[in-house]
């Protein structure tokens, strides 16, 4: 299994401190991702957002990357998600994978932020330029208990 390391935090994310912590000599290839906050969501302006997280979130975390890292071609393996207030070009969440193989790290890094998406119970509450706000990511009084309430 990779060296693996997971926060959510409210600090600015560092990219070149994820790329540091997953080098590896054996690591062929290096892949990074980065959620970044952008200014419109569809056909609405967004002026801000903030995430926020349920108290099992860090776990849920650890949880889905000490999985993927257990891959035998994962090296190491970093993820961090931004809670509260963002801004524009803010980096919400970063993730770099480092593999033996190109193939796998980006493999790797897809599903984890897919994952992260599905399963981590983090939300944003977007704020658009017209006044209005918008939820996404909670679950619906219709939708099926999620993964979360059940662990």
């Amino acid at each position: 299994m990779g060296e693996v390391f997971a926060e959510i935090t409210e600090s600015e994310l560092d990219p070149s401190w994820q790329q540091e912590f997953v080098s590896r000599r054996a690591a062929g290839a290096v892949v990074s991702f980065a959620g970044v906050i952008r200014d419109h969501d569809g056909e609405r302006d967004v002026s801000g957002l903030r995430y926020e997280a349920h108290p099992t979130a860090q776990r849920v975390l650890n949880d889905l990357a000490a999985r993927l890292a257990s891959s035998a071609d994962v090296q190491a393996l970093a993820v961090a998600h931004r809670v509260g207030e963002l801004t524009i070009g803010d980096v919400a969440l970063l993730c770099t994978v480092a593999t033996a193989h190109r193939a796998a790290a980006f493999d790797v890094c897809e599903r984890l932020v897919d994952a992260i998406k599905a399963q981590v119970p983090i939300w944003k509450h977007q704020r658009f330029t017209d006044g209005s706000t918008e939820w996404v990511g909670l679950p619906s009084q219709e939708e099926p208990r999620r993964f979360w309430y059940q662990r």
